[in-house]
């Protein structure tokens, strides 16, 4: 991602951010501005440019998904893997996903583990009643090989997967068809997406993404798993030829439930959620934050399952909704009467001191020291994952740490030393002015009036954005926070990673300006967002190589 600032300098002017996203965008060679990407004339999109295709190895979520979609296992061996690497919260970024030494070896093993397991039930694994034969095996290799690569098996794979089953069905017929297996589950076709220039295709020019590559993007982005035999069946009788072909599967595809699936994993990505699982509080807060941990969870899961599935699905409404869901001992925490029993359920918020995702425990609590709430997080937060501005580590001569809380000081006193030293000065008027909005919340996100005896100053202010201003309190901020093109923009390109596992560049302009259009268009539904990402350039087209 490229720098807000340099790390030098840092005089707090914004002076690149991601190309064609937020305000100050980076003019790109086709003309892109600096308007978020919603509507830029001077943008010359006449010519199809889908960026580059990188190739992307499955990731850990996939592999045990696809495995259980292929084969029933739903035991996750990938969750034991050397860790994908996460940029941003996203953890299918193609320029990160190297094989180690390590993970080679895990999936030797983990394919060895899976296919043992497998043929336990030949029976709900064989594709044929007559098992035992070599009519049968040879019957499954194309069958599960076409599922498992998403797309027919050349001549010379069925051969070499004949040639294991024979060689272990020498011990016996289960063993043959275990070596099957546990040779695909390997198999570069089977980790990786592999996509192969269209036949017929004009070299150095841009071509349509083939059907089985195709109806592979399909699957992995809007189900992150393998395709269906819906999908792949499409693929068989050419029926990927045009944008409306696409659109009638996505159709289809949005209404299982593996689209909430996959929706939520994008939310949890994008909001980095995972960091609540390895949050820690100390003694002081310790035992109420153990018991609050997994209802915080909870509620943000069902939250965003409202918002986008069930209500009204606009970006604003998850930023600045009047409403959460909770439980008894969440209503308590959250001091909100009239709700009884264990079980979650829609209620109103307090405005003046709640609204949104971003004033819910899950990411208060994250965005927190174990005994104290952190400006610096919270701000950061707002700036690199919902304005896209990305902020430079300190300097490394610089110290960090902040005077120790004390019962004469409150949290902006101590964080004055950021406005008034020369080398913090810089970037943290970018972070501490949005993150002091969040001071009425301690390290768990409970509300507070008062610090140490001192009435809590919530004030802050916005600035290089698209909706500047003075505010008091996160609920004002969440609100302007839902009114800007700027945010809009930027998840706009959060999905667009999402989708396609790298960053945008300036050669995605086009795509993103339409993407930024029809999102406006449809008052910023995310449910259209991720259906209009399948309908553009970067996701229809590509490069012959994969590259520009």
């Amino acid at each position: 991602m490229v720098l807000l600032c340099v790390v030098s300098a840092c005089s707090g002017e914004i002076m690149e951010r991601l190309p064609g996203v937020g305000l100050g965008a980076v003019p790109s060679p086709r003309g892109g501005g600096a308007d978020g990407g919603v509507g830029n004339p001077s943008l010359d999109c006449t010519a199809p440019e889908p960026g580059a295709s990188p190739l992307r190895r499955l990731t850990h979520a996939e592999y045990d998904n696809t495995v259980r979609d292929l084969l029933g296992d739903g035991t996750r061996p990938a969750q034991g893997y050397a860790a994908d690497a996460n940029v941003n919260g996203f953890d299918n970024d193609a320029s990160t996903q190297r094989v180690s030494p390590l993970l080679a070896e895990q999936y030797i093993l983990g394919a060895e583990a899976v296919a043992a397991r497998a043929v336990k039930n030949l029976a709900a694994l064989l594709p044929c009643s007559s098992t035992g034969t070599s009519a049968c095996a040879q019957s499954f290799i194309q069958s599960f090989g076409r599922r498992a690569y998403r797309r027919p098996l050349e001549p010379a794979e069925v051969t070499d997967l004949q040639a294991l089953f024979t060689a272990g069905n020498a011990t016996r017929f289960q063993v043959g068809i275990q070596r099957v297996l546990e040779a695909v589950l390997q198999s570069p076709s089977f980790l990786y997406r592999l996509e192969r220039d269209s036949p017929g295709g004009v070299p150095g020019q841009v071509a349509s993404v083939g059907g089985y590559e195709l109806a592979t993007r399909l699957s992995y982005f809007l189900w992150g798993t393998t395709p269906d035999e819906a999908l792949l069946s499409a693929a068989e009788a050419g029926q990927f030829r045009t944008a409306a072909d696409v659109a009638t599967q996505v159709k289809r595809m949005m209404a299982d439930p593996r689209a909430h699936a996959s929706v939520a994993s994008f939310h949890a990505e994008w909001l980095e959620l995972a960091m609540l699982d390895s949050a820690v509080k100390d003694a002081s807060f310790g035992p109420a934050f153990a018991k609050l941990q997994p209802l915080f969870r909870e509620e943000t899961r069902r939250f965003i399952e409202e918002v986008v599935w069930n209500g009204d699905g606009r970006l604003a409404t998850l930023l600045a909704a009047p409403f959460t869901f909770a439980n008894a001992d969440l209503a308590v925490f959250y001091g909100l009467t009239g709700v009884t029993g264990p079980d979650f359920q829609k209620v109103a918020l307090d405005s003046t001191q709640r609204a949104g995702v971003l004033t819910q425990g899950a990411l208060l609590s994250a965005l927190a020291k174990p005994d104290q709430g952190s400006p610096v997080q919270r701000g950061k937060f707002v700036r690199e994952q919902l304005l896209c501005q990305s902020l430079p580590p300190p300097p490394d001569n610089v110290n960090t740490m902040l005077p120790e809380p004390g019962p004469g000081t409150t949290t902006r006193q101590r964080f004055e030393q950021h406005s008034s030293n020369p080398a913090c000065s810089g970037c943290h008027r970018l972070m501490d002015p949005v993150g002091l909005g969040f001071e009425n919340f301690d390290a768990i996100g409970g509300y507070r009036a008062a610090e140490n005896g001192f009435p809590v100053d919530a004030s802050g202010e916005l600035f290089a954005t698209d909706v500047d201003g003075k505010f008091v309190g996160a609920s004002k901020l969440a609100g302007m926070l839902a009114q800007s093109q700027a945010v809009s923009a930027c998840v706009i390109a959060q999905w667009f990673r999402y989708a396609h596992g790298r960053l945008p560049t300036s050669a995605d302009a086009c795509t993103l300006q339409a993407l930024g259009q029809r999102f406006s268009a449809s008052g910023g539904r995310i449910l259209d967002l991720a259906s209009d990402v399948t309908q553009t350039d970067a996701f229809l087209l590509r490069h012959p190589g994969g590259t520009p």
